[in-house]
């Protein structure tokens, strides 16, 4: 999976995940789409360092209010 730029947004990676864990790892499609997404976090490991920036944060925020 190829690393975004900041402020790109970017589809979620289903097919990556798909050829992962269903076409390299032969797990059933069935148990792929009963995974949620911190155990598909837990088998790819710690996210990159940087964590999220404060226009990332901004962004979510206006897309997805609390009110």
């Amino acid at each position: 999976m190829s690393a975004a730029a900041p402020d790109e947004v970017r589809p979620f990676p289903w097919r990556e995940l798909m050829a992962l864990f269903i076409g390299e790892r032969r797990m059933a499609p069935a148990d792929f789409w009963a995974l949620t997404l911190p155990e598909i976090q837990a088998v790819l490991g710690p996210p990159a360092p940087g964590g999220t920036r404060r226009g990332d944060l901004a962004r979510l925020m206006e897309r997805f209010p609390d009110a």
